[in-house]
Order: structure tokens, then sequence, then C-alpha cells
């Protein structure tokens, strides 16, 4: 015996293998046919019933026992899945014409589970008999089943268009459907009018097709999506629920949901919003009920007093199952194969299918009709020559016997014969002949029909057209769903959103950031804010939760957070750190916070480096992405090790002053307009002409000459002078010495800060030592002059950074 193993590599038989599985889930279970829009199991639970008699003229039968026949008969798999298909077609929410009616508990909107097969009932809709109809003409190709015992049909002769009635959801291997229901009447106006004129166009169809119509109803915006779904087999729509707002007692207002979008589950749905209402992420709601009963579906939302009933509603259609997106899939089987199929490739096939099924059916009948005429023939010249007949017989030995002679005296054909010899003795009459005579007129006549159609397409589509006209008028519906062309943008109010009110709000120059209850704030000391010591405050105040902060750090970035969304916390906690969220730096600090109550100001901010550029940027070209919660917005390009200086915020730049200090003492003043305003990302222009080796230490922004900048050098100097002592000439200079140039141990600014009355410096040392500094106790001088030393720097070690801050109490 030769050798029978065969060497292959795991590649071939995983290959192979998982083709040969790939094409039977897909042909076999997971997507419909695009004839009669039925998957396998499906059509096996229709085949099967109907075989059965469980139809809808005769009383409902336990669904065990329908799950068991085609288990036992047609689909050899588990009941589970069986029974889970055989409900589905029972769902008048899921199907728009449901292919199966069934007592007890078939599952809910809710997504609550069927009851046990063992308990529901089931039989065959009437509508279902019109996908079977016919069935028993040849008008489909019948296939041995799993065990070859049984013949089960390829597909159902489908006298209306249940793929795209029905529509159809399924997952296979690299493939998937989802093809929206429609409403029946206007799918037969598009088979109608395709019949008519076979190149009609798609928005010739789309007069009868609108787009999908759910059996939930609701709302379909985006008639564009409808077209390419309907062009391509792919594309996307907005469904939303259908909606009321409803004035109650006490001058409140109730949301009421008559409708729910396609698939929506109802609990799941109602059980978001009241998680959104008890986490307060919606400001308004004060109750959520489901008032459904057997007369509809009605989900009541309570408001409120004087709450924003249309705001809230937006906010729940762009955050919960109000309204979704419904994506076009439709792919089907045709030609065995799996295809994305558009509008009027699908009417096509359907049609071709039809055909196929009235010529096979007319084809069949005119066979009977024909046989039964020669029999007819037969008979009526039996009586004819009834003596000789009846003669003839009596004379023969048997029934066998009897046919032959009828066969060899008279020339009847077998068929005839065998016909004559089994007549009954009453039907030897004179009213027999008369029957027979009509009988045979009426066989002639089906005859011609069934000729006609079978040779002249055009009676074929009118007997098409007739039929489809029928089912029509008797199972069509009104339209449930609203399409609506263009899908509405969602604009959430913040207000709806958060409560409006006032918190204190705090950020360090260290990247702490919170949000604290008045109540929290009033209950401690106020300096007892959670920050380090060496920490700052670069933001302190009481914020509505509706304003929005920008925090501006060295590196050039900008984080911009609404209020309410920063962390709340205990006045004496530290809160969030920036690097939680965005991301910071290690040599990253917070430069200067600004708060907004509106964010469309026309303001611009000026920025600066140390090495030397300034820029304006308006708050315009600030507007918070996407990604703010992630991602901090670039302000300002910043090269090399350079860092930004200082940032301020004006909306009157063109009136106001820069004043400019270098490390090395030199002091420049221009006009803020000589800074053109530019976009986010840009580096912006030449501030100050620096020496090699010189970087700016800071920039003022003043409205006049007059006003007083402190300076402190690395020396433990502090001096303050007003900015008129560098008289102002244009950007891009040199600029004036303001500090004296000693040649042991020289000068160099740290900071140099604008100052008001009440204003004090906070100086870090190299050693984490804080020394305030009260320019109230300190002289105005020159540019000349090196001021005096406030800090031992032997002791404390040099100036890191200089804090200002408003203290009018401080004595």
């Amino acid at each position: 015996m030769a050798n029978q193993v065969q060497e292959l590599t795991l590649e071939e038989v995983m290959g192979d293998r998982f083709g040969r599985y790939s094409k039977y889930i897909i042909q076999e279970r997971a997507l419909p046919d695009v004839r009669d829009g039925l998957k396998p199991v499906q059509r096996r639970i229709l085949y099967a019933m109907n075989r059965d008699g469980n139809t809808y003229d005769k009383g409902f039968r336990k669904s065990a026992k329908s799950v068991g026949n085609v288990m036992g008969n047609f689909h050899p798999h588990g009941d589970s899945s069986i029974y889970e298909a055989m409900v589905r077609l029972s769902q008048d929410w899921k199907l728009r014409l449901p292919l199966i009616e069934m007592h007890g508990n078939n599952g809910s909107m809710d997504g609550d589970p069927p009851a046990a097969m063992r308990y529901t009932e089931a039989r065959l809709s009437k509508i279902s008999g019109e996908m079977l109809k016919d069935i028993d003409k040849e008008t489909v190709d019948m296939v041995l089943n799993f065990d070859d015992t049984l013949q089960e049909p390829t597909v159902l002769p489908a006298a209306f268009p249940n793929l795209l009635v029905n529509g159809a959801t399924g997952i296979s291997a690299g493939y998937a459907t989802e093809i929206p229901p429609h409403n029946l009447g206007e799918v037969i106006e598009a088979l109608q009018l395709l019949m008519d004129n076979p190149d009609a166009t798609l928005d010739e169809l789309m007069t009868a097709v609108k787009g999908p119509d759910f059996p939930t109803g609701g709302i379909i915006q985006g008639l564009d999506g409808i077209k390419k779904a309907y062009q391509t087999g792919r594309g996307r729509i907005v469904v939303r629920s259908k909606t009321k707002i409803v004035d109650v007692r006490g001058h409140r207002q109730q949301i009421v949901v008559s409708e729910l979008p396609y698939e929506v589950n109802k609990a799941a749905m109602i059980k978001r919003i009241d998680d959104l209402r008890l986490a307060k992420k919606v400001d308004g709601i004060s109750e959520v009920r489901d008032e459904s009963d057997r007369f509809g579906l009605s989900v009541v939302i309570e408001l409120k007093k004087d709450a924003n009933a249309e705001g809230i509603l937006t906010y729940l259609f762009k955050n919960t199952d109000l309204q979704v997106t419904y994506n076009f899939n439709m792919v089907a089987i045709a030609d065995l194969q799996p295809k994305q199929l558009g509008l009027k490739p699908m009417l096509e096939a359907y049609l071709a299918h039809r055909r196929d099924i009235v010529t096979k059916r007319a084809q069949f009948d005119l066979k009977k009709a024909q046989a039964r005429e020669h029999i007819v023939q037969g008979l009526m010249k039996a009586l004819s020559i009834l003596d000789q007949v009846i003669k003839t017989i009596r004379a023969s030995k048997d029934k066998g016997d009897a046919k032959n002679n009828l066969v060899a005296q008279y020339d009847f054909t077998v068929e005839q014969a065998e016909a004559i010899v089994s007549l009954q003795l009453y039907r030897l009459t004179n009213t027999d002949i008369t029957a027979l005579q009509k009988e045979a007129a009426e066989l002639a006549q089906a005859i011609a029909e069934y000729q006609e159609i079978l040779s002249d397409p055009t009676v074929r589509d009118r007997v098409i057209r007739k039929e489809l006209q029928r089912i029509g008028q008797e199972y069509s519906t009104p339209r449930k769903s609203v399409i609506e062309n263009e899908v509405e943008t969602l604009e959430v109010d913040t207000t709806v959103v958060v409560p409006d009110e006032q918190v204190m709000v705090l950020v360090s120059r260290d990247g702490y950031v919170k949000r604290s209850s008045l109540r929290s704030y009033q209950a401690v000391d106020a300096a007892q804010n959670g920050l380090k010591d060496e920490d700052f405050v670069m933001f302190e105040g009481a914020q509505s939760t509706l304003d929005h902060l920008y925090i501006f750090t060295s590196l050039g970035n900008v984080i911009y957070r609404p209020v309410h969304e920063l962390t709340d916390a205990r006045w004496k906690d530290s809160g969030e750190h920036l690097s939680q969220t965005v991301g910071l730096g290690s040599a990253e600090t917070v430069l200067a916070v600004y708060a907004f109550k509106d964010l469309t100001l026309p303001g611009t901010f000026v920025l600066g480096t140390s090495d030397g550029m300034i820029k304006q940027t308006s708050l315009a070209d600030l507007q918070p992405t996407r990604t703010y919660r992630s991602k901090p917005m670039m302000a300002m390009k910043v090269k090399g090790d350079a860092h930004v200086t200082d940032v301020y915020y004006t909306e009157s730049a063109a009136d106001q002053l820069i004043f400019a200090a270098t490390t090395k003492g030199y002091g420049l003043t221009f006009s803020a307009s000589e800074v053109p305003v530019t976009g986010a990302r840009a580096g912006g222009v030449k501030m100050i002409n620096l020496k090699d080796d010189d970087t700016v230490a800071d920039f003022v922004l003043a409205d006049n000459t007059d006003q007083v900048v402190a300076i402190v050098t690395q020396r433990g100097a502090f001096k303050q002078m007003p900015i008129s002592e560098v008289m102002p000439t244009s950007r891009a200079k040199r600029g004036l010495q303001i500090l004296r140039e000693l040649k042991k141990s020289p000068h160099r600014i740290v900071a140099a800060r604008s100052v008001t009355d009440g204003t004090v410096l906070d100086v870090l040392t190299a050693d984490s030592t804080i020394t305030t500094i009260n320019p109230a106790n300190h002289p105005t001088g020159d540019r000349f002059g090196n001021g005096s030393f406030v800090l031992d720097t032997d002791t404390v070690g040099e100036p890191q950074y200089v804090h200002v801050r408003q203290c009018e109490t401080l004595l």
C-alpha cells in the first residue's frame, strides 16, 4: 500500500484550513443572501416551521419544538444560537416587519433576555408566508441537509425585498455587515421605478427610498451620508431620539423621550443619564424615570426649577445614546461571494431573483396544467365512446390488461388510460362532461397565460409588479423615522454642564493647581495653602467655575484649563500637579496665569525670551484644542537653551511701552506697537541687541515712563528706578547701561520686576531661604547706581528667583 502521509508546512495547513473555515462562516453563517435577505439559520427556521405547518393561520407551538426540528433536521449547531435567531426574528424593535410571532417574553428594548424556549410559543407571521410562497413549485434550488436525509432550500422565493425591509447585522471573518431596515412601501415603489427604467439613477430611486426607516422611529440626520451609503455601500448618519420639552407646574420642565435610536438599550441609556446626574456632570436634572407601557415608549427627564432645558437636551444628545452614529456597511452574499452593494445593485439583485422565481413557477404551473389538460382530453374522449370503453374494460382480465386494451384499441395514452380505469362510476353522468369541458377551457386559458409569461418578459414583469402591489397594499405601514437633510452641530452650553459658583483658585510656580470651595478657604488661614516653602503662588483668587485659565510656562507652552475642570481639593492640600495630565519639563516652571470669563476678547499676549526675542499673539490664536487635557499648546517657539522670561496680557499694546533689562545691565525702552502680532508657533522678532554671552533677565510692559522697575542682582543688591531713566528709542538696539559696571565682581541682574504701591518682593536664594524686600523702604534711584545690598549671599547664597506679590498690609 502506498504511503498516504503528506508532508506539509504548518503555514500551508493553517492557511488551507482557515481559508475553508472563513469561506464557511462567510457564506453559511454570518452574512445574508442578497436575494432573500436571510442568513442560513434564519432561512432554516422559516423553512422548518413552514414544513411543519407552524404558520400564522394555525395555533402557536412551543418554541422548543421548533428549535428541535431545526436543529435535528437542518442546522446541527447549538439550540441557543437557533433560539436567539428565532427570537430576533420576532422582535418588532429590531425588524421592521417581524417574520415570527411569539407568545411570551421575547426580550425587550432594555436588553432583558427572552424567556427560555420551553416557556415561549411561536409561529410564522403572515408576511413570512410571502417569503415561502411557491416554494413547493420547484422555484428554488434544493440541496441535501447535513445528514443527506432531507432537502432544504438554498434561498427562499421571497415575494418582498426582505434584505432592505428588515435589514441585517453580522460579523464574519474579514467581513461585517450593517444594513438598516427600510419602509416596505418605499422599497416596492423603487422596484417599480427600476422595472420601468432599468437605467434609473440613484437620485431617481431615492425619490422613492428616502432613507432607512427604523422600527423604533427616531430622527435621521445627514442626507449626504444616506446618499453615499446608497452609492457605495458605506456611509454614516446620525440617529436622534424623538423628544419634546413639556412645561409642568412650578416653573419646571420635563424632557419626554418618545422614540429612541435603533438598537439602543433603553435601560442602559437611562442609567447613563442618571449617572451623569449623580456625578454632577450636568446641572439641572432632578430625576430620570422610565414610564414606558403597553401604549408606547416614554422616558421622562425631570428638570430642576428654571433649568436650561434646551442646553441639557443638547448635552444629553452629545454624551448619551439619545443620539448615536449609525454606520452603513451593506455587505451581502451575491453570486456566492460577499459584496458591498449600494441601493441600486441590491434592488437589481432582488429583481433578478424574483424574475427567476416567477419564470420557474410559470414553468412548473405550465407543466402541471398541460399534464392535466391531457388527462381531461382523454376523459372527454372516453365519455364520448363510453359504451365501447366499458365493454373493453369488462372484457379485460385485470386493471393492467384494461389499460393496455384501451391504449391499443382507442389510441389513448398510458396516462389517459390510467385516468379512465381509475374513474369512479358516479362520474359517468351527463353533468360530468360539462364540468370536464369547462375545466378544459380553463386549462387552455391558463396554459396560454403561462406560455405568455415565459415568452414575453413584459408580461412576466407585469405579474411581478401586480404581486408587489398586492403585498404593498396589505403589509406596508407609514414611515416611522423622520429624515432631516443636515447633521446638527452640537454646541454644549457650559452653563448646563457646570453650575455657576464661586471657588478659590490657586496655581503655583512649581505647577500645582487646585480649586477649593469658599467654605474650605475660609475655614483655615489663607497662608495654609498646602504648598512647599520654596514654592510661590502665581495665581490666587475667587473665580467662577465657568471661567477659563491660561497657564504659561517658561518653555513657551500654555496650558488651558476651565476652572470647573481643576481638581477640587481642600485649601490646605497641595492640589494636582500639571505633570499628572500634560507633563512638564524638569526645569519648566509656571510664569504667569490669566483668567478669562470670555475667550472672544480682542486682547493679545506679549511674550519674550532670554535670547532677546519678543512677540504678540492674540487670544483668538490660542483657543483650546481638542487635546488640551493631555497636551499643552505652543505659545511661543523657543530656541536652544533659551526660555520665556515674562508673559503679559493687554488689550491696548499700541499705547504701551516695553522695557527690557539684560543680565549684564543693559536696558532698552521702546513702543509695544513695534512688536508685530504673529501666530502661536512663531518665534517673534528681536527685542534687544545682546552682547555676546548676555541674555534678557526680564522685560516689563508699562503704561508710561513713570513705571518703577525693581532690580535684584546676583550679589544681593536691590535698586529701583523709573523707566524714564532709559528714554524710549526703537526695538532691537543695544540700549543703555542701568548698572554701574565694576571691574571686580560686577553686578549681574537676576530679575527686573515692575513694582507699585503695596508690592513686595520675595527673593528665593540658593539655599532655599526666602527674603522679603519691601520697595517702599528703599529710595528710587537713577540708572547709574547699583543700589544697596539687602542679602548676605555668603550666608544664604545667590538669588535664584524673585517673586512679586501685593501685600498692602505690610508694615
